[in-house]
């Protein structure tokens, strides 16, 4: 296929260009094999044109047309929420750059998306992707038991497609008896490593959900792989993201669960979980609540309940709070998993890592999760980001669990300001990335796709563009806090999350022309420059306070450190809803019924 053969018509001159927020634009409108370029200035003469839109097709989400002789109009809607219109002379004109973009957005070849034509100059290939990240996160854990293995019985991706080639297991499994639990378990997604709590030697674990079916089959293999886990006078918990009935269900089908008979020191906890369609109707909603003209608070207000997207968070946060709870203060292992083992179930191990791990709250260390907890683990980028809110060809795969758990985490740094290293602005840079990219991060759907397209010999990773640009995604309030961190989920400690971020410059590929925001584009709001001038006086501040602070720690007289806590009783803030030295982080103060609480 040549791109040519899908672009009916390459430049329009005199299309104007109108987004929220911003003055409109007249200029020349020009459609490549992969990006809509739109210049204030007719090019030619010398004279370099400023670029008022650099926009990457694949982020095109929807093409609305409107008729109006004698031109028409384009309204596009993104997959990262951004609103352009085209006003375009001549309706021939317009309706064959509709049928261009939309021909170009819908390529179903991953060969023949932008990543594998993008080539920085500054970046060489092959260069920047992380390498061998379960190996070293397996060396910091052998640092402190032997019990967990890195085991190579899936090189080759033959024993389970949807995993990396080295999981971590423990030490007393054989590779074979791996292979036998493997059959046993949905996707062939047995259990295997996912956390390790460094303070009581806990572990979480995922897997997909075991093929009991109705004969309540058993795996003696599987059986005492969760038996090594807990090792001797242990016990454990099953957390299943699926309803009890669910469960029922899925085991007239083939599926289930764990029986307690099979598995007698383990526990099994339902949370159900909304995965698939229903999420993805909700975040529907969301946007179309968010994008309602009507000034009526109440109409407002109930769009945004009948969305049901802020339950979906609360739900997701608890249930996470819920896996942190079992391994902070009852001291027992976790196993998570619903069905396929490759949605809600890493929403909640994930989610659990930031909340109980002050490494999995820096810059680098989120970086590491996303890509043990996502991006190895096997979450189906390619399916679930295919389409965001506004598509009018809905996929029945389709789901933002990925955007749900970056609203999650923004909730956390919201509640505790001080505990996150990175700020908004990487939350919303990789909710971009996820559904449009020029970096081959979020390509495919599993390793095994990605080793046999080679993505990682023929893209960018996003990694490194991230790093160089690091100090825009910092948060300047940031004070590591050693302990848990313990979300509220009432009603009044959760927003709803309507970020908003500086435009970019062109070399990112991103609509350098509008502000996004994950709920709706604001317009009348503060103009960029302010928004920059402001955020560089929050670092300002920011840095004149530490500087403060470690001045008056040298004139102070030595005092000894704050111990952390184990639980609300020893640890009076934990009561608060929050679990920090005195004085570091909490989040707003609530009573103590307030503070997010799971019962088992």
């Amino acid at each position: 296929m040549e791109f040519a053969e899908l672009i009916k018509t390459s430049q329009v001159d005199g299309v104007l260009l109108s987004c929220p927020g911003r003055q409109p634009v007249k200029g020349t409108l020009c459609i490549t094999s992969h990006h809509l370029l739109l210049s204030s200035l007719p090019g030619g003469g010398g004279v370099q044109s400023p670029m008022e839109l650099w926009l990457l097709i694949r982020n095109v989400d929807a093409v609305e047309k409107r008729h109006a002789a004698p031109s028409g109009s384009l309204t596009l809607r993104c997959k990262d929420l951004r609103v352009l219109q085209l006003e375009i002379p001549g309706m021939e004109e317009c309706l064959n750059v509709a049928r261009s973009i939309e021909a170009l957005s819908s390529v179903e070849s991953v060969m023949m998306t932008y990543p594998f034509f993008y080539r920085p100059q500054s970046l060489k290939l092959e260069e920047g992707w992380p390498r061998d990240v379960l190996r070293r996160y397996h060396q910091q854990i052998a640092s402190n038991t032997g019990a967990w293995r890195l085991s190579q019985a899936n090189a080759g991706f033959g024993l389970c497609p949807s995993y990396p080639p080295l999981v971590i297991v423990p030490a007393a499994v054989e590779d074979p008896a791996l292979a036998k639990s493997a059959r046993f378990r949905h996707g062939r997604r047995f259990p295997v490593l996912s956390y390790y709590h460094r303070k009581n030697g806990t572990v979480m674990l995922r897997s997909g959900q075991p093929l009991v079916g109705p004969n309540r089959k058993r795996c003696l293999e599987d059986e005492q792989l969760l038996g090594a886990v807990l090792g001797a006078g242990g016990r454990g918990f099953v957390l299943d993201t699926r309803s009890a009935q669910a469960a029922k269900q899925a085991q007239m089908t083939g599926g289930g669960t764990e029986h307690q008979s099979s598995y007698p020191r383990w526990k099994r906890l339902h949370r159900p979980l909304e995965r698939g369609r229903p999420l993805q109707e909700s975040f529907v909603r969301l946007v179309e609540a968010c994008s309602d003209p009507s000034p009526a608070m109440d109409r407002w207000l109930s769009k945004l309940e009948a969305s049901k997207w802020l339950t979906h968070v609360k739900e997701a946060l608890s249930t996470a709070c819920l896996a942190a709870q079992c391994m902070e203060r009852e001291e027992a292992c976790v196993l998570v998993h619903g069905a396929e083992g490759t949605d809600a179930t890493l929403l909640v191990t994930a989610l659990a890592q930031v909340i109980l791990d002050p490494d999995c709250r820096t810059l680098a260390g989120f970086q590491g999760l996303l890509e043990r907890e996502w991006i190895q683990a096997g979450h189906p980028f390619r399916l679930r980001c295919a389409r965001s809110a506004h598509s009018h060809a809905r996929l029945k795969q389709e789901a933002p669990v990925f955007l749900l758990f970056l609203d999650c985490t923004w909730q956390l740094g919201r509640q505790f300001p001080l505990s996150l290293e990175f700020g908004e602005r990487l939350l919303l840079t990789l909710f971009e990335h996820s559904y449009a990219s020029p970096y081959g991060t979020f390509l495919c759907s599993n390793e095994k796709e990605r080793t046999l397209l080679e993505v990682k010999e023929k893209t960018h990773s996003l990694w490194p563009w991230v790093d160089c640009e690091r100090q825009a995604f910092l948060n300047p309030l940031y004070t590591r806090n050693p302990l848990v961190i313990w979300p509220s989920v009432e009603p009044q400690s959760l927003l709803l999350w309507q970020g908003r971020r500086p435009p970019l410059s062109p070399v990112s590929h991103q609509p350098s022309c509008i502000q996004g925001s994950t709920a709706c584009s604001s317009a009348g709001s503060a103009p960029p420059q302010h928004l920059d001038a402001a955020w560089a006086k929050i670092h300002e501040i920011a840095g004149h306070s530490k500087a403060l602070t470690r001045r008056l720690s040298r004139s102070a007289p030595e005092q000894s450190p704050v111990q952390e806590a184990s639980g609300p009783e020893s640890n009076p803030l934990a009561r608060q809803g929050a679990q920090g030295p005195a004085g570091l982080d909490s989040p707003l103060p609530l009573p103590q019924a307030h503070v997010c609480r799971a019962t088992m």
